[in-house]
């Protein structure tokens, strides 16, 4: 076919209407553009004629808008021919873009002129769109510098420079394309030109670098306690691509040596000093230690699937306070009871812990569906903003951290059924909010499907796609993946009525499928393995042989005389060794105090404290209850930095060495403590026998939960 030649204008528009089923409105468009309707309505006469070369046309209705009507396979086409075209013009937003990255990648001052021949515009559309530049430098940090006879130059650290560079990758390329980039790892064009914004902004990243880079990180993945999602993962990728680069240039960055003193201790920056040393020797140069400083919070600061230590590390506990507050604010101005809803309460700590730590040091993120999310969730949004301002007092949340929050809020009170058949496969780029959101809507509004695996781009060679019946992604997949759906997290009333019709299609296809899988869940064991049914039956009786030792253990002590918080841990510690659960007193005793000195250990509105801590000298899990009287309540630091009396003191004890099985338990645990203000009588209640017998019920059903 040949080549199109089309401007950058026409070409975003149709990028719109393929992204969008139910089509888009001129005002739509124009607005997106930063374009007049006029204009809109002269680019479409050549987009129409561009459309109908894939045997597709342009259906245009009053009072509603135009959209793209046509065979799935032509759009497709369409897609992949408009991803390599060579564009006459730039829409404005591309234009700065590229004009940004030009300066920031810049040593030297670059005279307008020069800017000007480059993007094919005018003197005063390069001044234009530098004024409109300065607000997004502005969030780094940076200026831009104009003088007559010097040019333009961007000043600020070099830190902020490469920040700005990352910001301006991650925005403008989507998962789907670096990951191709990285994985496929493609040749250089040579002296071709360089038309797409993709294909300059890619070009920032040096693809000899990659691999190695890459290989550094695959390396250490296993040492971490967690998954990357796949916007951390490249967003770390950037990072080194642009550090190594920025490094052998001779530019240097500073990290705060208080600051970098303070995460030196983490197994984060342990890490970081891994991949560092790794790539001394790929790239045979020396890095300087405040490389391994902002690797740290990349680690720290990642998007993750999970992380259970979040209860028992730290002052991760504060947070699941706060976490019960903002359920019970959301709760109450939807009229929705949600106190129970330990998904979502679990969910909500594995998304705010690092997403807390990350507004803490300004560390940006982007969400692509900012917008979509505001306006199909205007009320719930609202709610969560006005709730995180009364809950997190000291952390200002920003509007994309926010509509993270709504995807898991949007989930939990969606109410959906089990009755279906068919497997259906649900592909997003990162975050468990919204996967879990499209899953819960998918159930809901197609009775059809009767399970649904969330998986990340990432995981995409990993998976057998032959498994199921349907694939649906929230992110082009382009070449990736053969047939699939390509919908919004929110899932449109189109997007069902286009997925209900493929079902359909499907069924009977299916049934005899269906019928054989009837079969096997009969007996499931005959279906599988014998490595998934030995795999089975060790976690069974790993997760039965820590409930058993947690339920045999587990004791409340009646304390009758006043005693100093040293004291109390003294009675503790040597306790816990006469009971064979400890070695050396004196280092769990100290652990604990450096434990408290990190923050509050007291829960804010009760009468309890959980002081906790893994150490060497601890031999098993343990938890255990002492009981104060009243007048003999100890003072102590509150989760909410305020001081509070506390007569019930919990303990909670792990060895530093501990299974991923165990930390969910305790986790789990912690988590029952404050899961609603019944729980929170019952624990203060002093009652040992109520409280074991709490505690065993729903220690039993989180077992089965976890092996069904």
């Amino acid at each position: 076919m040949k080549r199109l030649y089309i401007s950058g204008r026409e070409r975003k528009i149709i990028d719109i209407l393929l992204d969008s089923t139910q089509g888009a409105t001129i005002q739509t468009l124009a607005n997106q553009l930063d374009v007049s309707g006029r204009t809109i309505h002269r680019d479409l006469k050549n987009v129409d004629k561009v459309l109908q070369k894939y045997q597709l046309k342009l259906n245009k209705k009053a009072g509603i808008g135009v959209k793209i009507d046509g065979n799935v396979m032509n759009k497709k086409k369409l897609a992949q021919s408009i991803s390599t075209v060579e564009y006459t013009d730039y829409t404005p937003e591309e234009r700065q873009a590229i004009l940004l990255a030009t300066l920031l990648e810049a040593s030297e001052p670059i005279k307008l002129f020069t800017l000007a021949k480059e993007l094919e515009v005018t003197i005063a559309t390069i001044s234009n769109d530098l004024d409109k530049l300065q607000n997004i430098l502005t969030t780094y940090q940076l200026t831009i510098i104009r003088k007559r006879g010097f040019g333009v130059k961007v000043d600020g650290e070099e830190t902020n420079k490469r920040a700005a560079l990352s910001f301006l990758i991650s925005t403008y390329i989507n998962e789907s394309d670096f990951l191709t980039f990285i994985k496929e790892n493609i040749e250089k064009r040579g002296n071709q030109p360089i038309d797409t914004i993709s294909e300059r902004l890619l070009g920032l990243v040096d693809q000899e670098k990659l691999k190695p880079i890459e290989k550094s990180i695959e390396r250490v993945r296993e040492s971490l306690p967690y998954e990357f999602a796949d916007s951390s993962y490249i967003g770390l990728v950037v990072h080194l691509a642009l550090a190594m680069e920025r490094i052998q240039q001779g530019d240097a960055i500073r990290f705060d040596r208080k600051y970098l003193a303070e995460i030196k201790n983490t197994k984060e920056y342990k890490i970081a000093q891994q991949i560092i040393t790794d790539l001394e020797g790929s790239f045979e140069m020396k890095i300087p230690v405040d490389e391994i400083g902002y690797i740290t919070m990349h680690l720290l600061g990642a998007k993750i699937r999970s992380d259970h230590e979040y209860l028992i590390e730290d002052s991760s506990i504060n947070i699941a306070i706060k976490v019960k507050e903002l359920i019970q604010y959301v709760g109450n101005a939807l009229n929705i009871d949600l106190s129970d809803n330990l998904n979502l309460f679990h969910d909500l700590i594995t998304h705010l812990k690092p997403a807390i730590y990350r507004m803490q040091k300004e560390m940006l993120i982007k969400n692509p569906l900012l917008n979509e999310i505001k306006t199909d969730y205007q009320k719930l949004f609202n709610i969560i903003k006005n709730g995180c301002e009364k809950t997190f007092h000291t952390i200002y949340f920003p509007e994309e951290e926010i509509a993270y929050l709504v995807l898991h809020f949007a989930s939990a009170t969606i109410h959906y059924s089990q009755q279906t058949k068919l497997h259906a496969l649900v592909i997003c780029s990162s975050g468990i909010g919204t996967s879990k959101m499209l899953a819960s809507r998918l159930s809901q509004e197609i009775t059809e499907i009767s399970t649904i695996d969330n998986r990340s781009l990432f995981d995409l060679q990993m998976i057998n796609l032959e498994d199921y019946d349907l694939i649906i992604s929230t992110i082009p997949l382009k070449d990736l993946v053969g047939e699939y759906t390509l919908v919004s997290p929110i899932l449109t009333p189109n997007e069902i009525d286009k997925i209900k019709s493929i079902v359909q299609r499907k069924k009977h296809y299916s049934s005899k499928k269906t019928n054989t899988n009837q079969t096997q869940t009969a007996s499931a064991e005959d279906s599988m393995t014998q490595h998934q049914i030995i795999s089975r039956i060790e976690r069974m009786q790993v997760y039965s042989q820590i409930t058993l030792e947690l339920l045999s253990t587990f004791r409340l002590e009646y304390l009758q005389k006043a005693m100093t918080k040293e004291e109390l841990l003294t009675v503790v510690c040597k306790d816990a060794q006469d009971a064979q659960q400890i070695n050396e007193i004196e280092p769990v005793i100290h652990a604990l105090l450096e434990r408290e000195k990190l923050g509050g250990l007291g829960i804010p509105n009760t009468s309890m404290a959980l002081y906790h801590t893994r150490h060497k000298q601890i031999k098993k899990p343990t938890f255990i209850i002492y009981a104060l009287n009243t007048e003999h309540a100890l003072t102590v630091h509150g989760m909410d930095n305020k001081q509070m009396q506390a007569d019930t003191i919990m303990f909670m004890l792990a060895p530093t060495e501990i299974s991923e099985e165990i930390l969910e338990l305790l986790s789990y645990l912690s988590g029952l403590i404050i899961r609603n203000q019944e729980s929170i009588n019952l624990f203060q209640s002093k009652d040992e026998a109520k409280i074991n017998q709490f505690i065993a019920h729903h220690l039993n059903k989180f077992v089965n939960d976890k092996l069904n």
